[in-house]
């Protein structure tokens, strides 16, 4: 029967600070201050940014909820940075911080992955520009001060979090994919691998028809509307979505077996949070983005955000129970 490493029994609680850690503190929190400052300017009244006759500006009341909403996610990067920095943090409730670190991997990855690969393709001539017959809603310099600030937030919150759960909780992903006891990858691991695997068909074989040029199931507008930026964050919902049934499957059927631990368990966490964090995102938002029917997302761009929320819960099911598993059955052998 294989092993699966216990938690330390006599070591005391490691001290989660450290020059390393404070400077990545202080970029995590100095990082989010151009998008909440720019956010606080729009709830105040101001068009900073907005260009004249953007459809932003039509609904002042729709608009201050939305930003007072992502003032607070984006305020929620600051308390995590506190948290995996100060001694006090070691006594969080694991799920208490578990959550918040997923939603912030998920809105983050994709981000992270997606604007440099844009980037790329609009310096190769991949015609990242905006179509002419576009509405502008905000000034380019915007989505470039935001999405290099949420970079530094993802790269800065992310070292944080590894060396907070290696110290807090790293036993738990050391060792090889042979070394995991049979008890943390039961039936229930398998079924819930499966049925992930089954209803990423649909969501993942359209992100991958979309990032290739088909506009099959696009409503009318979004395919006139497409540009090299569209193809690049389809690519990456499609990797996102791969990634979290590759680490689904792995952890549920032990495949792999001179893997690490933390590879599959990273490709499911990541992979999950971005499918399912993006996906309920995007499938709200894109119900109230036009009245017009051209406009209106089509029946199957509301599934594959559907598709793609639904297996990222279902992923991330499998990680909390296996780590769950795991980390009972260390406890068990350690009494």
């Amino acid at each position: 029967m294989t092993q699966s490493p216990a938690p330390p029994a006599t070591a005391g609680p490691p001290s989660p600070t450290g020059r390393a850690r404070r400077v990545l503190r202080a970029v995590a929190v100095v990082s989010c201050v151009p998008y909440l400052g720019l956010k606080a300017a729009w709830i105040a009244g101001s068009h900073v940014g907005i260009p004249e006759g953007s459809s932003l500006l039509d609904d002042r009341v729709g608009m201050a909820v939305v930003n007072g909403l992502t003032v607070l996610l984006d305020s929620a990067v600051i308390v995590l940075a506190l948290v995996s920095t100060r001694p006090w943090g070691l006594r969080v409730p694991a799920w208490l911080l578990a959550t918040p670190l997923w939603v912030a991997t998920g809105l983050l990855a994709p981000i992270m992955t997606g604007f440099p690969a844009q980037l790329a393709v609009r310096g190769a001539g991949g015609g990242g520009g905006r179509p002419a017959q576009r509405e502008v809603f905000l000034h380019e310099w915007v989505f470039t001060v935001v999405y290099t600030g949420f970079i530094l937030q993802g790269l800065a919150l992310g070292g944080l979090f590894v060396l907070y759960t290696r110290d807090r909780w790293g036993w738990l992903w050391r060792g090889r994919m042979r070394e995991v006891p049979v008890g943390a990858a039961g039936p229930a691991h398998r079924f819930l691998a499966v049925t992930a695997s089954v209803l990423a068909l649909l969501p993942l074989t359209l992100h991958v028809l979309w990032a290739c040029g088909a506009t099959a199931g696009l409503g009318e507008r979004r395919a006139a509307e497409r540009t090299g930026d569209f193809h690049v964050l389809e690519a990456v919902f499609a990797l996102f979505l791969t990634a979290a049934v590759a680490g689904a499957l792995l952890l549920a059927f032990r495949r792999g077996r001179e893997l690490p631990v933390g590879v599959p368990l990273g490709l499911a966490w990541a992979g999950s949070a971005a499918a399912a964090c993006w996906g309920g995102w995007l499938a709200p938002a894109s119900l109230g983005v036009a009245q017009d029917i051209a406009g209106r997302p089509t029946p199957l761009m509301s599934l594959a955000y559907a598709g793609q929320m639904l297996v990222g819960f279902l992923v991330a099911a499998i990680v909390a129970r296996h780590l769950a598993e795991r980390s009972a059955g260390a406890a068990r052998r350690a009494a």
